[in-house]
Order: C-alpha cells, then sequence, then structure tokens
C-alpha cells in the first residue's frame, strides 16, 4: 500500500471516527480508541515497509525522476514525530483557544459549539490518561464569565441578539451539568490557581459512564413495583424499577432536561409524571411535579400534527391547574414566581426556615394565558354547528374560575413586599378577565360571576371586584378597565379601553360609547398596534354603529359603518373568515397566521345582519340625495355609498327581476319604490326581511323603519315633484304619506331651513308654497349641463395646448410685425384681436397674435 493511500485512509478513518463519537457510548468510544491505536500501529509499519520496497518497484517510469526529487527534498526537511497524547493535548488547546476568542467578543454560540467539542475530546483523554488542567481551568473560567454575563445582562440596556442569547442558555445547562462531576478539581483550581497550574501532579477522575434512561413498561403481576396499580419500569437488566418520593427531584430534572429534543416521547413522559404526583408526600413535591405536568402537556401542540388541544389532555390540565392554586393557597410560605432561581441539589430538598418564602420557579399567569389560548384554538377548529362546539364551548366557565382564581393569587402576592411582584402580571390576568365579559350580554355574564365566586373558597377576597361588592356587571367592567388604564401602558390599555366601548354599545348606550371612542384618538393611531388590536377597533366600530341603528339614528350608522362594509372586506377585518382573492399574493405561513387569528364562532357579529343595515341605512339616504340631483342638476352631485350605487345600478340594468330572494333583492327592490312613492311597497319589503328577528327588539326596529321610510318617502316627493307645484297641501301630504299634520310640517321646515327646498310654509293656510325662478324646467337643466361641459372641454384643451406649447411664446412672431399669410392679417389678425384687444397697430395693418393659440400662450 503507497504512502499516498495509506494517508487518505488515515484522514477518512479519523473524520468517521468523529463523527461516530457524537453518537456512541462511552464504552463503544473506548472500544474504537482501541481499534484505532491498532490501526495506528498497523500504518506505521506499512508505512516502513513501503518506504523500504518504494524504490524496487512498483513505481512508474515515467515518474521516476519526480520520486527521486520529492525525496531529495523530503531528506532535506525534519520530521517531528509526536506521541498520540501530544496530539490530542495540541487539539484541546486549540479549542481552549477558540472558546477565549469567542469569549472575548461575547460570542455564545460559538462558545457553545466548541464546549461540546472540548467535553468529547476530554472523554476521550480521561478514558486512557489523567484529566488535563487546561481544561478545570477553562470550565471554572467560563463559569464564571457566564455567571458575570448574565448578571450584566439583567441591568444593561444592550441585550445579546437572539444567536447568543439562545447559546448563553444552553450554556447555563451544560456548565451546570458538567461541572457537578467536577467540582473538586475546580475548588482546588480556585483556591491557588497559579499553584494547581504549576504542579505537575495531574487528577485522576474516572469518566462520568451515562446510563440509559430505563424505559417505562406496563407490566401486570410484577412483586414490589406497585400495590395495586401494576405500573412499573423497567430497566436495562430487565428488573422493575419503582419511583419513590426521595428520587422525584432527580427525576424531574431528568424530564426537564429531555423537553425539547427530538424523539422524545412526549406522552409516555406524561404518565411517568402522573405517576410521581401521587407518590409525592410534601407540598414543594406536588407543586413541582404539577408545574412540570402542565407544562408537558401544553408540548403536546408543538409536537403532534394538530394545532390544539385535544379535550381530554386540556381538561387534565384545567383539574391540575386548579389543584395547584389549591396547594398555594393552602401553603403561604411556599410561593410561584417568575424571577425564582431554581433549586439544583436533588437528593436534598429545600428546608426554608420558619416564617421565610420558599420561591419556586413558574408562572401562574402563564399557565392561566395558555389555557385560555388552548380553549379558543380549539373552538377554531371546531364545528361551530355542532352538538362538539356546545361541549367545548361548557368548558369557559370551568377557566373563568381558574382565571379568577389566579386573579386572586397574584393579588395576594403583590401584598407581599418582599417577593417585589411585577404589575405585568396583574394587568394580563385582569386582561384575560375582561376579555371573557365584554362580548356577553349582561344577563350571562352575571351567571359567570355568580358561578365563579361559588366554585372559589369563601376566605378568598379581590380588592379589584371584592365578592360583596356591586353585582351589576357595568359597574364590574367600569371598575376592570379602570384597572387597566391606571397601571397599563400601549397595548392592554388600548384594548381595555375599547373593550369598554364595545359593552357600551352592546348594551345600547350609543352617546356615551361614541364620546369615549372620540375622546380615545384611537382612530389616528390604530395602525401602529397589533393586528389583534385592530381586530378589536374593527369589531368596536361595527357595534357602534349597530348600536346608533337601533337607536335610530340612521345617518350616524351609515357613517359609522362606512369603513368596514363599504370595503367589502367585513370577514378579513372582523377576523371572521379568511378571503382569498383569485390573484392574491398570500403565502402559506401569511395565510395560516390569518387562520390563527380568527375568532371563535360565539363572538362573531352576524354579517348578514350587518350588511342588512348598512343597506337600508344607505337607501334611506342615497334615494331622497338622488332625487335631489335629479331634479336640480345645478346642484353638486356627490355619493354616501358607492357600494349602494354599484349594486343599484347592477339591479337597474337587469331586464328581469323576480321576487326577493335575498337581503339585497329586499333592499333594492324596495329603493325602487321608494323612488316611485310607494312607501309602503317598500316598508313591506323591508319589514319582511328575516334577519330582523335576530335583533332584540325586532318589533320597535320594524316600526322605527317604517317611520325612517314614510319621511324619506316624503322627503323624495318633494324633491322629485316641486317643480312642477305652485302650492301643496300639507293635508294631502299627510293623507298620503300617513303621517300627521305636525310631522310633515315639522319635515318641510328643516328642509327649508337647510335649504334644500326653495319653498315657504304658509301655516295659516297649511300649504306650502314653492318658489319659481328657482327650479328650472328639463330643458333648462339639460342646457346648463351641456354648457358646463363645454366649458369644461374648452379649459381642458387650453390646459392641454399649453402644457404642449411651453418656451415657443415668439414662434409666430415675424419681423415687420406683418401677419401670417402674406402679411394681411387674415385670420391670425383676427384671432390677434381676441386674443389681445389692447394691442396697438402697426404699419404693417394689425399685429399679429396667434389666434387661439397666441392667446393661450400669452395668457
Amino acid at each position: 500500500m503507497s504512502r499516498f493511500f495509506a494517508g487518505g485512509d488515515s484522514s477518512s478513518e479519523s473524520s468517521s471516527s468523529d463523527e461516530e463519537e457524537l453518537y456512541s457510548d462511552p464504552e463503544a468510544q473506548k472500544e474504537d480508541e482501541e481499534s484505532e491505536e491498532e490501526s495506528e500501529e498497523e500504518e506505521e509499519d506499512e508505512d516502513t515497509t513501503t518506504d523500504e520496497e518504494g524504490g524496487k518497484g512498483g513505481v512508474s517510469k515515467f515518474l521516476r525522476n519526480q520520486e527521486s526529487s520529492e525525496e531529495s527534498e523530503d531528506e532535506d526537511k525534519v520530521t517531528v514525530v509526536k506521541s498520540a497524547k501530544d496530539k490530542r493535548l495540541e487539539e484541546l488547546e486549540g479549542v481552549v483557544k477558540l472558546i477565549d476568542n469567542a469569549r472575548r467578543i461575547n460570542d455564545w454560540s460559538t462558545i457553545s459549539t466548541e464546549f461540546d467539542k472540548l467535553n468529547r475530546q476530554v472523554v476521550k483523554m480521561a478514558a486512557q490518561e489523567k484529566l488535563p488542567k487546561i481544561y478545570v481551568k477553562t470550565i471554572a473560567e467560563l463559569e464564571d464569565f457566564m455567571n458575570d454575563t448574565v448578571a450584566t445582562q439583567k441591568v444593561s440596556i444592550k441585550k445579546l441578539n437572539a444567536t447568543n442569547m439562545r447559546g448563553l442558555n444552553q450554556m447555563k445547562q451544560k456548565i451546570k451539568r458538567n461541572n457537578r462531576d467536577y467540582t473538586t478539581q475546580i475548588e482546588k483550581y480556585r483556591a491557588d490557581k497559579e499553584e494547581y497550574m504549576m504542579s505537575e501532579e495531574e487528577e485522576e477522575v474516572k469518566p462520568v459512564e451515562k446510563v440509559k434512561k430505563p424505559k417505562a413498561v406496563y407490566t401486570e403481576g410484577v412483586d414490589g413495583v406497585d400495590d395495586g396499580g401494576g405500573w412499573g419500569i423497567i430497566g436495562e437488566n430487565g428488573k422493575a424499577v419503582a419511583y419513590t418520593p426521595e428520587k422525584i427531584l432527580s427525576n424531574l430534572r431528568t424530564i426537564v432536561e429531555s423537553r425539547g429534543k427530538k424523539n422524545t416521547d412526549r406522552v409516555e413522559q406524561i404518565r411517568i409524571l402522573e405517576k410521581l404526583l401521587e407518590v409525592a408526600v410534601t407540598p414543594y413535591q406536588n407543586i413541582r411535579v404539577l408545574l412540570t405536568l402542565i407544562s408537558t402537556r401544553f408540548d403536546l401542540t408543538t409536537s403532534s400534527t394538530t394545532n390544539y388541544m385535544s379535550q381530554e389532555q386540556w381538561k387534565s390540565a384545567e383539574n391540575e391547574f386548579g389543584t395547584l392554586l389549591g396547594i398555594l393557597e393552602a401553603n403561604k410560605n411556599l410561593v410561584v414566581v417568575e424571577n425564582a432561581e431554581e433549586w439544583e441539589d436533588v437528593e436534598k430538598p429545600p428546608q426554608p426556615a420558619a416564617g421565610e418564602l420558599l420561591k419556586i420557579p413558574g408562572s401562574i399567569v402563564s399557565i392561566a394565558e395558555r389555557l385560555d389560548d388552548e380553549l379558543t384554538r380549539s373552538l377554531q377548529h371546531v364545528d361551530p354547528h355542532t352538538a362538539e362546539y356546545i361541549e367545548r364551548l361548557s368548558d369557559e366557565q370551568a377557566l373563568y374560575n381558574n382565571i379568577l382564581r389566579a386573579l386572586l393569587y397574584t393579588e395576594n402576592l403583590q401584598t407581599i413586599d418582599k417577593l417585589e411582584t411585577p404589575q405585568d402580571a396583574a394587568n394580563r390576568i385582569v386582561m384575560r378577565r375582561l376579555e371573557h365579559v365584554y362580548f356577553k350580554p349582561a344577563q350571562v355574564v352575571s351567571i359567570l360571576e355568580e358561578t365563579a365566586w361559588k366554585a372559589i373558597p369563601r376566605e378568598l377576597d379581590s380588592k379589584i371586584t371584592p365578592r360583596s361588592g356591586p353585582q351589576d356587571i357595568a359597574t364590574l367592567v367600569q371598575v376592570l378597565s379602570t384597572y387597566l388604564f391606571k397601571n397599563s401602558v400601549d397595548i392592554i390599555r388600548a384594548r381595555a379601553y375599547l373593550c369598554q366601548v364595545y359593552y357600551f354599545a352592546l348594551h345600547n348606550k350609543y352617546y356615551r360609547a361614541r364620546d369615549m371612542l372620540l375622546m380615545s384618538h384611537l382612530q389616528e393611531t390604530i395602525t401602529n398596534f397589533n393586528i389583534s388590536t385592530q381586530i378589536l377597533f374593527n369589531r368596536t366600530l361595527v357595534q357602534v354603529g349597530l348600536c346608533a341603528f337601533r337607536a335610530g339614528l340612521v345617518y350616524e350608522a351609515q357613517n359609522t359603518l362606512q369603513e368596514i362594509c363599504g370595503s367589502g372586506r367585513q370577514k378579513e377585518l372582523l377576523a371572521q373568515g379568511v378571503q382569498l382573492q383569485r390573484y392574491s399574493q398570500v403565502t402559506p405561513e401569511q395565510e395560516k397566521l390569518e387562520r390563527q387569528r380568527q375568532l371563535p364562532f360565539h363572538m362573531h357579529i352576524n354579517l348578514d345582519l350587518l350588511e342588512c343595515v348598512y343597506l337600508t341605512c344607505s337607501m334611506l339616504l342615497e334615494v331622497p340625495l338622488l332625487a335631489q340631483t335629479g331634479s336640480s342638476p345645478d346642484i353638486k352631485k356627490r355619493v354616501i355609498s358607492k357600494t349602494y350605487r354599484r349594486l343599484l345600478e347592477f339591479h337597474e340594468r337587469q331586464i328581469f327581476t323576480g321576487p326577493p330572494e335575498n337581503t339585497r333583492d329586499h333592499v333594492m327592490q324596495a329603493s325602487r319604490a321608494l323612488a316611485a312613492g310607494e312607501w309602503k311597497k317598500a316598508a313591506d319589503l323591508i319589514c319582511s326581511i328575516k334577519v330582523w328577528d335576530l335583533m332584540a327588539n325586532s318589533e320597535q326596529i320594524k316600526k322605527m323603519l317604517s317611520e325612517q321610510i314614510q319621511e324619506e318617502g316624503l322627503r323624495t316627493y318633494l324633491f322629485t315633484y316641486a317643480p312642477f307645484y305652485d302650492t301643496l297641501s300639507v293635508n294631502t301630504l299627510a293623507g298620503m304619506f300617513d303621517l300627521t299634520e305636525r310631522k310633515v310640517a315639522a319635515v318641510v321646515s328643516k328642509m327649508i331651513s337647510h335649504e334644500e327646498l326653495a319653498a315657504a310654509l304658509d301655516q295659516v293656510n297649511s300649504a306650502i308654497i314653492f318658489r319659481k325662478g328657482v327650479e328650472l324646467s328639463r330643458l333648462q337643466s339639460l342646457a346648463l349641463t351641456l354648457s358646463d361641459k363645454a366649458s369644461g372641454l374648452i379649459e381642458s384643451n387650453e390646459r392641454v395646448l399649453e402644457q404642449r406649447t411651453q418656451g415657443t411664446a415668439n414662434a409666430f412672431e415675424r419681423q415687420g410685425g406683418q401677419g401670417g399669410r402674406g402679411g394681411r392679417g387674415g385670420r391670425g389678425g383676427r384671432g390677434g384681436q381676441r386674443g389681445d384687444r389692447g394691442g396697438s397697430r402697426t404699419r404693417g395693418g394689425q399685429q399679429f397674435g396667434g389666434g387661439a393659440l397666441g392667446g393661450a400662450i400669452k395668457a
């Protein structure tokens, strides 16, 4: 075997062995190292034999001269022979140098990668040699540097980027696990660094062999495993392993360390945690197991193909959350806070002194938020027209109970001065409670509140909303919103404001809701908020418009709904569906995010009702306006609703119109009847729309609509037929539109005061006297329209001409001042007189002005 191929084999073997080390056990690594040493010895023997036999044969005659020159160069070089130990030590020093360089630039991602490589090399060295002191120095300095960085990040304004922060978090866990095995050596190094590094004796440490995790198996009839359940853990030796209270913390650490890794059986972990919960004895153990168990249940959604938790898992998590809150309420010395430090000693549980608080890392508010989000996600994926949706919706009561209970626990933590609980946690849980209340009728909320307080122990009470406080739901919404106004900023404050406006609009308090919405000025800054807050703003705006309609304020309702309904994208703006355009360039990720933002069905605003209200309000405003502009063309035409105009034009172009089938057909046919003066037919068509039955007090709504149609029919009639009358009796109008004379007089007076009708009201004779000379006949109106269009055409032509002839103002002037076409002036002269009548004559006749073109240039 030639030297070239021998070298290629060794490099390939080393590269493949490095890859295999990542996945091999320590015992397998030992076998691989022994085989590598044997292969190295064989390669050295082969190298010597090939050197001796290289000159005898086997070399091509075409390469003899080249080989002889290379051998002469090799003889001049000095070959340094290094032992395998020195080579491994050099590799170790190289990795340490890379870690030092990464520490200088605070590159935690590189530190994490090189730290793993360093540990792999040390495992190989520790199997045959003693532990290198440079390794002890490196891990000790890394631990100190990590602690300094963590402390700096807590107070520093400049934070690490996402990659480095991820690397720092990984290194926290790695260093804690790794340095636990070398505690004695690190303490010796820190006691006297120089003496430790100068001493020639190196510490001999047995490599820590990793024990394979025992496999959980359900066994029946295994003795000594479990008294009655038959549950046991079967290890490698085939013997059953039972969990004990003393090993709970170590088992929890194993499960927590495996979270987020691939090929982790989370269902198996949940079964193990449920078993640990059964054997847990102390409240501390119960709290630790419950926190881990709830988090592991939430991990099921991230690993599974479904996007939401199953009902069984969600109910289990909800019950465990209630149990956790009960334990915390019974043990005041145990508190779960987010800024607590993890307990490292898995063998010995913490023993707090009397009167001292024991902080356990976790977040009660985050668990409540996650339960709420998972229920919402589940409702998004369930068909709302099935019994399953109603069954899932019934779980909202249990969720609301836990949200209220979590709020009481958070309030209790704020009363403890030693904890310094952040205000943000209380704001988040209060916001969740408000979001479960604001869109529901008062009767439903009162039942929800009453049931929740009954499920909570009597000794617990709230300072924000006391148990004995007023039972009025409007007061509850007011108190929760005011609390968030005072203690929160930005998004939470804006959402609380919108929730309160929505509640007022839902309960027919239009003027209060309108004033609050206008005073907030959110319509000016809403584009700066996140999409969910913009959706809430759109929902609030629509609810205010519907409230105005129920109050009989047609103009305000149409004006409020115009922005949402006029766009034709009601579903998207209200998060009640996804409208995929034909040529839209929406990526799958964007579509997925859009679907995740959809609201559950029980929170929807009926889009058919919304469209019916908008089109009805547009009809009541547009039909009189069309009659007014038709009879008086000199009035500037304006459009109130482009959507309504487009639908009306499409309906009028149809050759045959059958009976109305949907909401749009009813409104369009009612519009045509109202324009023709048939107000009774229009009222019947509008009132026959079935969607009005979805509104509370539907009979009052229909009565209000009939009155509005009567008034607008009267206005339409006056606008249409005013040019044909000199006087018109009020009594006649009252009989035609089934109104009282007083109401007719009020409508006419309002039209006269707004200068919509050129007439006077004769109260003595109870008649309307129209002023002639103001209204124009049909021919006069058409003539004025023609003259306006002609003048507009002339102006546009002159503007175009001026743009094309810029810089050529003297293009038609000639020396001597003679006009065009032989100097006679001709057409050019006459045009010059019209263009500039103040021009003086010259010796050659009239000065040439260029006609209309010259006049336009001079102007």
